[in-house]
């Protein structure tokens, strides 16, 4: 019987070698579905087809106060299309790729083929290692500093998928200005009734059979009181919280050792798709190294807050993503759905028929 955590336990040593294409393709769908996204909403959905993989933003996983432009739901799928890029590179494909297929249908976000066999790249295959193992840490960090090697390395990862990375440490003024705006952006968003209704109704028991949404041990509540989730869920949404959670918020970011900014040139579309793209590459990247993350996009999802964002931190463009980053202890895994459940069944549009291999095929770019 299917439990939460199955698709945690994925090996490698599964990959149908030698199997059909479209076995493959099946199975990498298994390192795409580990992917992190916003309140773990999972918005992604694939179809495999002729060969080839096509990922579809699923709106019915939308969150239409947090994100009613989908800029996060893009983003969280860019996360997905990332760690397949991994997977398909550690088992020995180059991987072709094309974003945006069909100009007509900005939900198709990109259809992924095999591509040519190639060697395993050492520095992939490192990434791949961490997309099991990578969990966001709502915790605590321990109090050492990540050495400035590691954090310019980051900013080189967000620059190779097309976004850049401001890092602010101890002691900078504009680390402190925004920690503030997420403080705001707390109290901001915990006096929407509408915004609380929303944030509840994705906190899980860790036992649902949705295999989605925040369990409270992702708050860092002991798992034991899991009982209680119920009335956890009910207080956030009936009860303005703002202080509580914003205090909550300053004491995590006070014992962070780097608060980052991640954003891109543009803000469309295809920059949400890179975006999540280089998240995660940054995300492994510090789980390979040994630190963690979790998010605080407060600044981001106000949008009289994004603007001061821009102002303070000096940067062109526009941020699209908020990290604290440091060291500390493993955490549990969230549930995610299985491949099975992410899977579309039905026969794609007419109108994809233009990307499938041998048409259109130019247009897609080795990865």
């Amino acid at each position: 019987m299917f439990t939460k955590l199955d698709p945690w336990n994925i090996t490698e040593t599964e990959f149908p070698l030698t199997g059909t294409i479209t076995e493959k393709l099946k199975f990498l769908l298994n390192y795409a579905v580990l992917a992190p996204s916003s309140h773990n909403t999972q918005p992604w959905c694939f179809k495999v087809e002729n060969e080839a993989i096509y990922l579809e933003a699923d709106r019915t996983r939308a969150l239409p106060i947090t994100d009613p432009q989908g800029r996060e739901l893009i983003i969280s799928c860019g996360t997905a299309l990332f760690n397949l890029r991994m997977a398909l590179h550690h088992f020995g494909y180059a991987g072709r790729v094309v974003t945006f297929p069909e100009p007509s249908n900005l939900d198709l976000l990109a259809c992924i083929q095999l591509g040519d066999v190639t060697k395993v790249n050492p520095d992939d295959n490192l990434l791949f290692e961490a997309i099991k193992r990578r969990h966001t840490n709502r915790r605590d960090f321990d109090d050492w500093d990540i050495p400035q090697s590691l954090l310019s390395w980051l900013k080189q990862d967000a620059i190779l998928e097309g976004a850049w990375l401001h890092i602010s440490l101890h002691g900078n003024s504009v680390r402190n200005a925004v920690a503030e705006l997420v403080i705001q952006g707390d109290r901001l968003q915990m006096a929407d009734p509408n915004f609380r209704r929303e944030l509840a109704a994705w906190i899980h028991k860790s036992d649902s059979q949705s295999h989605d949404g925040i369990p409270i041990y992702a708050f860092g509540v002991d798992k034991h009181l899991d009982f209680a989730t119920p009335i956890f869920a009910l207080v956030m949404r009936n009860f303005d919280l703002g202080d509580a959670i914003a205090n909550h918020s300053r004491q995590l970011l006070e014992r962070s050792p780097a608060i980052a900014v991640l954003g891109t040139e543009g803000d469309t579309p295809a920059d949400w798709l890179a975006a999540g793209q280089a998240l995660q590459r940054i995300l492994l990247r510090g789980q390979a190294i040994g630190f963690t993350a979790s998010f605080f996009n407060q600044p981001i999802e106000v949008p009289q807050l994004r603007s001061k964002l821009v102002n303070l931190i000096y940067k062109s463009g526009y941020p699209q993503i908020i990290l604290r980053l440091g060291f500390g202890s493993q955490l549990a895994a969230t549930p995610r759905r299985a491949v099975e459940e992410v899977t579309k069944r039905e026969k794609l549009a007419d109108s994809y028929e233009l990307y499938v291999p041998g048409k259109g095929i130019d247009d897609c770019k080795d990865i």
